[in-house]
């Protein structure tokens, strides 16, 4: 080994040590990447990256979609349009056995469609919904197991804040990216609901009759969210603007359908904005410590060497694709989505990219692995977030509810896997 590598090693040592301690993802990558680089090209160069490389993510461009993105979905919180969309699917699956829970699948996709966060999904989700459900007689494991599979939904459904970090990182169209993802969300509502329906629906009462014209009633409190998802992914499926204009674009015409509706004030506005800049802040310092971290990466020659090593198995473009997806699952029950995503992504892009696979796809496979991690202990988001809010339902409640979503995400991440046109078809017509 040379010297390089010794550092690399204890790197990579030092930053799980620091993260075993508690200390900040981002804050951890950023002491390890400087120090790092210091230690190989001097104590000056290692300064003058410091000063430099968070300047110059702040002030990135294709970055600011991802405040403006945050900042939709607090606004869409405060502006009440979760309810709206849990009305609006009681309305249209109701009357179906176990409607509720079938309700709250829908009306997460359809709050992750402007949110862009897993954690906010299931975070509002688990207030909207579960004393619905608890108050109909579900049981607490199912109720949470629902909240949770169906709060993954966020990290999917454009637009998606981890995907577009996924763009920033890989250089890729954050646009292309968002479409991708519409197809493989689509399959992943239909399937969280045919798991729920062949394992927990059998015990539940059936709901009311339906009625049509309360169902079209319905639709007239959710043209906002309809109006927000066909203007933000439309416009960018057609090329009219780019991902972060259309989250620009998105963010004001939040404001202005909860303003003119009556449903935001200037202290809501405030609220939402302090709330958004406290989300970001947390985001863009793991981004500059993921930077800086890729500094050193760099200047060691990490993920080249990684990239030979894989390669030199010669055991084929799958099984190692395999090998890559594997270590992500198993990394996923320590870490949290963003971090893997930035930790991780850099050194194996390159391995992907030389085994000839499409680099927007593997964006998709990349964030449906990562997005089990949300529901896997020991440290699923999702669980957490929602044991924090009902305190009343035990961790391992939670953990039991999500295990038939669990499995229909492998087997929807096996498929895209084996066809993987299934994700390209949308990107490939975009103009």
């Amino acid at each position: 080994m040379t010297e390089a590598d010794f550092v690399a090693l204890g790197g990579f040592v030092a930053l799980f040590a620091l993260m075993l301690l508690r200390v900040p993802i981002g804050i951890a990558m950023g002491i390890v990447g400087v120090g790092g680089f210091a230690a190989i090209v001097g104590p000056t160069p290692a300064l003058n990256l410091l000063a430099q490389s968070p300047i110059r993510t702040i002030t990135d461009f294709n970055l600011s979609l991802i405040p403006f993105f945050i900042l939709m979905g607090v606004l869409a919180t405060n502006s009440g349009m979760s309810r709206e969309l849990f009305r609006a699917g009681q309305a249209w699956l109701g009357s179906f056995r176990g409607g509720m829970a079938l309700s709250t699948i829908a009306s997460c996709a359809g709050f992750a469609a402007i949110s862009g966060s897993s954690v906010a999904t299931a975070a509002t989700m688990t207030k909207v919904a579960l004393p619905e459900m608890q108050r109909s007689g579900y049981r607490d494991h199912v109720a949470t197991g629902v909240i949770a599979a169906g709060g993954t939904l966020g990290i999917l459904i454009p637009p998606s804040v981890v995907l577009a970090v996924y763009g920033f990182i890989t250089e890729q169209d954050v646009g292309k990216l968002f479409i991708a993802g519409i197809i493989p969300g689509l399959l992943a509502i239909v399937m969280y609901m045919l798991a729920f329906r062949v394992t927990y629906a059998r015990g539940l009462p059936a709901g009311e009759p339906f009625d049509l014209r309360n169902a079209i009633r319905s639709l007239r409190d959710v043209w906002a969210v309809l109006a927000l998802f066909i203007a933000i992914i439309g416009s960018i499926y057609l090329g009219v603007v780019t991902a972060t204009e259309a989250a620009a674009v998105g963010s004001v015409l939040t404001a202005l359908i909860g303003v003119i509706r009556g449903r935001l004030g200037w202290r809501s506005i405030l609220d939402s904005l302090v709330e958004a800049l406290r989300t970001s802040v947390a985001i863009y310092t793991i981004l500059i410590g993921a930077i800086l971290f890729g500094y050193f990466l760099a200047i060691t020659q990490t993920p080249q060497k990684i990239t030979a090593w894989l390669v030199g198995l010669d055991i084929g473009a799958y099984p190692t694709l395999a090998l890559i997806l594997v270590f992500f699952l198993l990394l996923g029950c320590i870490l949290d989505a963003m971090a893997m995503i930035i930790l991780l992504v850099p050194i194996v892009f390159p391995v992907v990219t030389q085994l000839g696979f499409d680099p927007i796809w593997f964006g998709i496979i990349v964030v449906m692995t990562v997005e089990l991690g949300l529901i896997t202990p020991p440290v699923g988001m999702n669980v957490f977030v929602i044991n924090s809010i009902a305190r009343e339902v035990p961790l391992q409640k939670v953990f039991q509810g999500v295990i038939p979503f669990v499995a229909v995400d492998i087997i929807r991440l096996i498929l895209l896997v084996l066809v993987p046109s299934i994700v390209l078809f949308l990107p490939t017509t975009m103009n």
